[in-house]
């Protein structure tokens, strides 16, 4: 140790006292240095004890390291109690629609624009001397699929398309880690590796399917979220994968570090480590669960670790090498974010600091919040053109149901600075326009009926709690007040919507009824299609959700938002929760019926038409780039954005049809837009398991180009060679 010092102070007498802002200590405070070697010098600096302190997120205080702390940051930082600890005050933070409504919005601009608001809220409540609270290692996005709507976790999803959730999922981590060259704003970790897609029993069960679809669709939004994103760490999933529970699965080496150069962190979730003896019961003993682990890869524990990782060393389960190989992934984070030197060239180091204003009291934060909530809003059904509502008409408007009046937080959210409620965003409109409204949170004493016939127009807003009971600690884990809602730890066993019968009610009494669905998933609403006729939806947990109601149903604001899953009639449509083979009717690509709302569904308060297809290439060679271009004219009465989505039907693919582009483009009334969307040819190959590697099939592929998956507008052929 002696001549490690003595060689540190040699090159420190080199450098001179001072060479990058601070007082020169150790080679890996020197930002001119490579990051191996930074981190090389580090490891040689640290004990045992500092080492072993690492794998729970700690920093090094001896050397000056503060330890990076970490947040969930779903759809918004989450600082101080969790869900299940009322007691413990949470930090006032901003509340952006859940995960499932930013995927709504099918804008990958709006998504990295929002992400890297979350990122800059993360570095200011680290920073700042009024709050230094952890969180520059923020848990997000989920790049899970949503391959069943009953999974209790579908919140925080992007939907069950894999080419969609990673387009979102690279923005994401983009906007979370910003775009200097060396230094991150924050680490995005990714979440949960692997194919965790139900809930119940998840600490215990197994998710298995062949390696077509790991490649092509449950890894899909990790591996680009790496490749192009950018991501370095992620978290591991409760469930065991083809038998191997997910903490310890060998294809963290071979696929995650090997194949795709994943050099950084990977985290257990909270608890999983103890479940490889208690639950998974792979080990009768944690010190052979913490050797297993190791080899693995994992170089962080979410649990109590230290006592079998030790035991594990002094029996000569791990080496102090291993130890060091897997803590470098957390260093390396550490680093990237800037807090093994005080380099002035890091331009996130002042967020906090010279900025004093909180940013979730900012307007501009508001205006950002409540155009990612508008951009949310997904129009399933408008018949009549009964919305948007025509404020110099509608002089009485009773507003009616047990999501009119509230703003609900979700397990992940903090505790928001303010809340706009349907009702109060209702009510900003009416008292401008001089339009009478009356509220009535249900049908006790047929109030909703006496209402719904005083009222011209009629609005009822339903949905789930997504906490699970009408009172925050309540609801026991595992378990929800409604079979239809579902939250962490517990599946939905209903699609029933439980309040339909209400609006059966207020239907009979006035036929001009809009639903605004405020749910965190879909629900089998058949009597509302069939009879409703205007129904919106949006997500839970926003704190502009009453301000984007309001703007949707008078006209402020025309929505396009878009379905992310197939909105099955009946739960007797879905196949069996445990089935991971999706190729058995699951997901638009290969669903066999007729669902209520299709993947991709939305509507618009005007028309758009579609033409001139134009396909640069006739035959497409693996190098090759697919070069699409079409036109989109707004032939209605109202500017809008349209989502435009470009699908093909590959050859030899037993799928019906598979999502490879899509964009979301504004067209003023009247105007033509020409939309090009460019379509890498290795986007287009499919897994060979044969040669194990992605392979251009040969053949014609038809190209189709529409509004959603079930409503194509343009086609074409080219031959893939």
């Amino acid at each position: 140790m002696k001549n490690k010092i003595g060689t540190i102070l040699l090159i420190c007498s080199m450098w001179g006292s001072v060479v990058w802002g601070q007082s020169c200590r150790f080679p890996f405070q020197n930002p001119q240095l490579n990051e191996e070697a930074r981190l090389d010098n580090l490891i040689s600096l640290l004990t045992l004890d500092e080492k072993i302190a690492l794998f729970g997120g700690a920093g090094v205080p001896r050397l000056g390291i503060r330890g990076a702390g970490s947040s969930e940051a779903l759809h918004g930082i989450v600082q101080g109690g969790p869900a299940w600890n009322p007691n413990q005050p949470k930090q006032i933070t901003t509340s952006f629609p859940q995960a499932y409504g930013l995927g709504a919005t099918w804008d990958v601009e709006l998504i990295q624009q929002v992400a890297d608001y979350i990122a800059y809220e993360g570095r200011y409540l680290y920073q700042s001397p009024k709050y230094q609270r952890a969180g520059l290692i923020l848990w997000s996005p989920n790049a899970d699929l949503g391959r069943d709507i009953r999974w209790g976790r579908t919140e925080e999803c992007y939907g069950e398309d894999p080419v969609l959730t990673a387009a979102l999922t690279v923005a994401f981590v983009k906007g979370l880690q910003g775009s200097h060259p060396k230094y991150w704003k924050s680490a995005s970790l990714m979440k949960h590796f692997l194919a965790n897609s139900h809930e119940s029993g998840r600490v215990e069960t197994s998710s298995d399917f062949d390696e077509t679809l790991f490649r092509e669709y449950y890894s899909y939004p990790f591996w680009k979220g790496i490749e192009q994103g950018g991501a370095n760490a992620l978290m591991t999933a409760y469930n065991a994968y083809n038998g191997i529970p997910c903490t310890i699965s060998p294809v963290l080496r071979k696929v995650l570090q090997k194949e795709w150069g994943f050099d950084g962190m990977i985290i257990t979730d909270g608890g999983a480590f103890q479940q490889l003896k208690n639950t998974h019961k792979v080990f009768e003993r944690l010190e052979d669960a913490a050797q297993a682990c190791i080899k693995a890869g994992t170089t962080r524990f979410l649990d109590d670790y230290k006592a079998a990782l030790k035991n594990a060393f002094y029996e000569g389960k791990v080496s102090e090498k291993e130890l060091e190989e897997n803590i470098k992934g957390n260093l390396r984070i550490m680093l990237r974010l800037g807090l093994l030197d005080d380099d002035d060239s890091n331009p996130y180091k002042s967020i906090g600091i010279k900025d004093t204003i909180d940013p979730w009291l900012k307007e501009e934060t508001r205006q950002l919040v409540r155009l990612a909530a508008r951009k949310s809003a997904v129009l399933l059904k408008n018949e009549g053109r009964l919305l948007p509502l025509d404020k110099g008409s509608v002089k009485r408007i009773a507003v009616i149901g047990n999501r009119a009046d509230v703003v609900l937080e979700d397990w992940y959210s903090g505790a928001m600075p303010y809340k706009i409620t349907p009702l109060a965003g209702l009510k900003e409109v009416a008292e401008r326009e001089g339009i009478e409204i009356r509220y009535v949170k249900d049908n006790k004493r047929s109030a909703a009926e006496d209402a719904a016939a005083w009222a011209d127009v009629v609005i009822v807003c339903l949905g789930n709690d997504p906490t699970g009971s009408q009172e925050w600690a309540k609801a026991p884990w595992g378990q929800t007040a409604l079979a239809s809602d579902g939250r962490e730890d517990v599946d939905r066993t209903s699609l029933q919507l439980e309040q339909e019968d209400l609006l059966r009610s207020v239907y009979k009494k006035n036929s001009r009824t809009v639903l605004v669905l405020i749910s965190s998933f879909p629900y089998a609403i058949n009597w509302s299609q069939d009879n409703i006729p205007a129904i919106l939806h949006f997500t839970q947990s926003c704190q502009e959700l009453g301000h984007a109601v309001s703007d949707v149903i008078f006209g402020d604001y025309n929505p396009a938002g878009r379905t992310t899953q197939t909105w099955v009639k009946d739960i007797s449509d879905l196949p069996h929760i445990m089935d991971y083979d999706i190729r058995k009717g699951r997901t638009y690509m290969y669903f066999k019926g007729k669902p209520i709302y299709a993947f991709g569904h939305g509507l618009s308060y005007t028309s758009f038409d579609y033409s001139h297809l134009q396909v640069e290439q006739k035959t497409l060679s693996a190098s090759e780039t697919l070069h699409v271009r079409f036109n989109v004219t707004n032939t209605g009465e109202y500017s809008g954005d349209e989502v435009v989505q470009v699908y093909v039907k590959l050859p030899g693919d037993v799928a019906a049809k598979r999502l490879k582009g899509f964009s979301r483009v504004f067209v003023e009334e009247g105007k033509t837009e020409t939309v090009e969307i460019q379509i890498p040819a290795t986007d287009l190959m499919l897994w060979n398991a044969a040669e194990n590697c992605f392979k251009l099939p040969e053949g014609k592929m038809e190209l189709m180009v529409g509004s959603a998956s079930d409503n194509i507008k343009l086609g074409s052929k080219i031959r893939l060679q």
